[in-house]
């Protein structure tokens, strides 16, 4: 008689995202449902090193009275849910009871859940709605003159101890600059109607979703991207217009803000894809959230599944390209030794590791890669109560890059990279796009 079988012999299956059900909101079945998870988990507990929910949900319960999941109070459960930013990396690469297993777990999305809940009740912070309001503080601040007064204010000790104390941003942590030129106007030049050379999967031109990251604060990887992908004779484009991804959103609970982003950007790549184009995005987030997130949570739009199907990140089109023969190696310099850290949303989207593989054709490069999430997380690790906890998780990274003395270091997620460099104190990270570009010598 065949009996349960055990976890992580298959692909794992991710379920859509049930959001729109009212169900999704009830707070006796969330309840419920975290209890029973957290029973699973704390039975496991393989996945206490990924992040801060898994230790602070294990110690609820060996300082509770019953030393089991029972013994904790409900309300420490939120304990728990605070900690989790979604990096995905305990159902993609840790946990044995993902679906199809029987016990059907998905911890992030039950944290996401648990965070939309919260939301739905009018419990977020100010602070954390004005920290993922990205696209309106690019457009405010991403000019020539408030760049210049915003980034001197952030590197005021002063003034970022009094941004603390008034709004629990981390006088410690790294903030990103604003640029006084946007990448969406450097790029404001580039073909709209011209032709690829397709191989394989790839249709040989790309268009390219800035990011309010790259498009207001770092700029220069987009230049670089558009270097390195013409050098291969890949034309690109950017899209149209575009607003936020919807992923510090996502992360808030706040799923209306993903459908409003959503209904403005899907429309604007699908058309895209209908003339030709591929799509791609310098951070992994961003990619993740058209190849996965979003598809979850609106599994019926068939512009979504199209957005998801022409969706590749960088260098896993760059990879495929090579595959086919279509990848220019005439590169001009070495990178000596490069360490390189995979991002968490870039891991997850089960493609491979394609930045190290590409960047490995590089002559006189050697390229050490960390698989270990950084903490930053976009914004968890700028709030005052989390910042300790994102220095932590990091600290094994910076070990890693530390012990290798590179001569090159950086993450496909610029933001990582930065954190990497605020912890260590000492050296620049660089984007692997902009380390391609080096190479090439273009």
């Amino acid at each position: 008689m065949a009996g349960p079988r055990e976890g992580n012999l298959e692909a794992p299956t991710r379920h859509p995202l049930d959001w729109q059900n009212p169900q999704f909101y009830d707070e006796d079945a969330l309840f419920k449902e975290m209890e029973r998870v957290f029973d699973i988990c704390h039975g496991c507990r393989r996945c206490v090193s990924l992040c801060q929910s898994f230790p602070v949900l294990f110690d609820l319960v060996d300082e509770s009275e019953t030393m089991e999941v029972d013994g904790v109070a409900k309300a420490d459960y939120w304990k728990v849910v605070d900690q989790c930013y979604l990096c995905d990396l305990c159902y993609m690469t840790k946990c044995p009871y993902v679906p199809p297993h029987e016990w059907n777990l998905d911890f992030p999305h039950l944290m996401l859940r648990a965070k939309s809940l919260r939301h739905r009740k009018g419990e977020t912070k100010l602070r954390d709605k004005a920290l993922t309001a990205t696209d309106l503080m690019g457009k405010t601040l991403a000019n020539p003159v408030a760049a210049p007064i915003v980034n001197a204010a952030n590197k005021n000790a002063t003034l970022r101890r009094a941004l603390q104390n008034a709004a629990g941003v981390s006088a410690e942590a790294w903030l990103p600059e604003f640029t006084t030129k946007p990448l969406r106007k450097r790029l404001s030049v580039l073909p709209t109607d011209t032709a690829g050379a397709p191989a394989g999967r790839t249709k040989g031109k790309v268009a390219l979703f800035a990011t309010c990251f790259m498009n207001a604060n770092e700029p220069a990887p987009g230049e670089d991207l558009v270097a390195v992908f013409e050098h291969n004779g890949i034309p690109v484009t950017l899209a149209q217009q575009e607003q936020c991804c919807g992923m510090p959103k996502l992360e808030l609970g706040d799923l209306e803000a993903v459908r409003r982003a959503k209904e403005a950007n899907i429309p604007v790549l699908a058309k895209l894809v209908d003339q030709g184009w591929d799509l791609t995005a310098l951070v992994p987030s961003c990619v993740l959230m058209f190849k996965q997130e979003i598809p979850l949570m609106f599994p019926d739009d068939a512009d979504v599944q199209k957005v998801k199907a022409a969706f590749f990140d960088p260098f896993e089109y760059l990879m495929l390209r090579h595959k086919e023969g279509s990848l220019k190696t005439d590169f001009k310099h070495g990178l000596g030794k490069v360490v390189y850290h995979a991002a968490c949303h870039q891991r997850v989207q089960n493609i491979g590791p394609k930045t190290k593989e590409a960047l490995s054709l590089i002559p006189d490069t050697s390229v050490d890669v960390i698989e270990r999430c950084s903490g930053h997380d976009g914004t968890y690790a700028v709030k005052a109560e989390f910042h300790e906890f994102a220095m932590k998780i990091v600290k094994p990274v910076v070990a890693r890059v530390n012990q290798a003395s590179p001569d090159h270091y950086g993450s496909d997620c610029a933001m990582a990279g930065h954190h990497i460099a605020k912890a260590r104190g000492v050296g620049a990270a660089e984007h692997p796009i902009t380390l391609m570009r080096k190479a090439y010598g273009v």
